[in-house]
Order: C-alpha cells, then sequence, then structure tokens
C-alpha cells in the first residue's frame, strides 16, 4: 500500500487528469441549466463577468484546448486510457451503491429520516467542487496542521464531514435529517478520498448523487 503523503495515497496529478473530464461536463452543463454549486465561487463570479451564454461556451471551448493541449505537452494522455479509467469508475460505482444502502440503512432506519435528490448538473458541480474544497482543501489542511497520524486522520475526515454538510444549511433551512445524511456520506467520501485518491471520491460523489436524483 501506497504511504499517505499530503493530499491522502492517491497520485494527484494522475486525480486532476481524471477529475478534469467532469468538470468540463459541469461548466458546459451550468450554461444551460444556469445551476452553479454552492461551492464554486469561481464559476460563478465567471460567468457573471462574461455576461452572454456565447461568451460562457467560448469560455469552456479554450479552456478544454487549452487542457488537451496540456495533455499532449506533458504526455499525459495515457492517464485517459480506458484501462486506467474503467476502474477507477467502476470502484467509484461500487463505493456509490454502497454509500447508498448505508446511507438508507443508518439515516432512515437507525435515524427514522428521509433523504431526498438532487439534478445532473448538481451532482457534476458537487462532486469537482466540493471534494475540492471539503476533502482536497479543508481535510488535506488539518492532517497538515496535525502533523499527520490516525488521530489527524480521523479528525480530518470528522471535521471535513461536518463542514460539509453546514455548508449546505448556508442557503436552507436547517434540517436533523439532511444534516445527518450529509455527515454520513462526508465522512464516507473523506475516507476514500484519502486511502484512495480525489478522482475516486469526485467520481463515487457524482455516481452517487447521480444514483439519489434518479430514484427519488
Amino acid at each position: 500500500m501506497n504511504r499517505a503523503g499530503t493530499f491522502g495515497r492517491g497520485d494527484l496529478a494522475t486525480s486532476v487528469v481524471l477529475v478534469a473530464p467532469v468538470l468540463l461536463a459541469y461548466e458546459i452543463g451550468v450554461v444551460f441549466a444556469r445551476h452553479v454549486n454552492g461551492a464554486d465561487v469561481v464559476t460563478r463570479a465567471l460567468y457573471a463577468a462574461l455576461g452572454s451564454r456565447a461568451l460562457c461556451i467560448g469560455f469552456d471551448a479554450l479552456a478544454a484546448a487549452a487542457f488537451a493541449a496540456w495533455l499532449t505537452w506533458t504526455r499525459r494522455w495515457t492517464m485517459l486510457r480506458a484501462e486506467v479509467v474503467a476502474p477507477v469508475i467502476l470502484e467509484a460505482a461500487i463505493y456509490a451503491l454502497t454509500l447508498g444502502a448505508v446511507m438508507a440503512v443508518v439515516v432512515e432506519h437507525l435515524l427514522h429520516l428521509w433523504i431526498g435528490g438532487s439534478g445532473v448538473v448538481a451532482a457534476l458541480g458537487a462532486g469537482v467542487h466540493e471534494e475540492l474544497v471539503f476533502r482536497l482543501g479543508a481535510m488535506s489542511l488539518v492532517v497538515h496542521v496535525l502533523r499527520g497520524g490516525r488521530l489527524a486522520v480521523a479528525t480530518g475526515i470528522a471535521v471535513s464531514a461536518v463542514l460539509f454538510a453546514l455548508a449546505h444549511h448556508a442557503t436552507e433551512p436547517f434540517a436533523v435529517r439532511a444534516f445527518a445524511a450529509r455527515c454520513v456520506a462526508g465522512a464516507a467520501f473523506a475516507a476514500i478520498f484519502w486511502f484512495r485518491s480525489f478522482a475516486h471520491a469526485v467520481y463515487a460523489h457524482v455516481l452517487y448523487d447521480l444514483v439519489v436524483a434518479a430514484t427519488a
């Protein structure tokens, strides 16, 4: 097993490449669906500055071209091969389905609470930006400040999960059922991020939200 670094055991460069297509799909979805994830202050500010849909699409096309050029220049195209991407998505799907079952048992049956759903664009945005802010950012910072170790990782998981849950109530009334569900999900995504990779956490988050949205 690989030793955990600043951002867990996964390779961050590989994760960035694997997550980029999800981010691009989300950015395109924002243009048409007009739904920006709550943690995504960058896209909200950028699209407000650009003003028109045509300029937003042009910017996304330019970003996609720049990413393709970077992949070519750095010879990282191999990271997007099916044999690399497929196992990550398959593993993430298993996590997503398992998490769905756990959430149903813990939140609905043990706590007697109910869980709602979300849309496709919301799922894409949540997968990238919420994992970026709460796992790659908050959790990694906590672990770094506490200088690593099991207690630091456990604290990082707990802190990121609570912050993740609380952030969702910045724009909606506090509800115990939603808070409990998000704490469970946040802790699960944090564990996936730390012990697998940022890419695994993003794909698991996206797929989980899509499953919830499809079954809501």
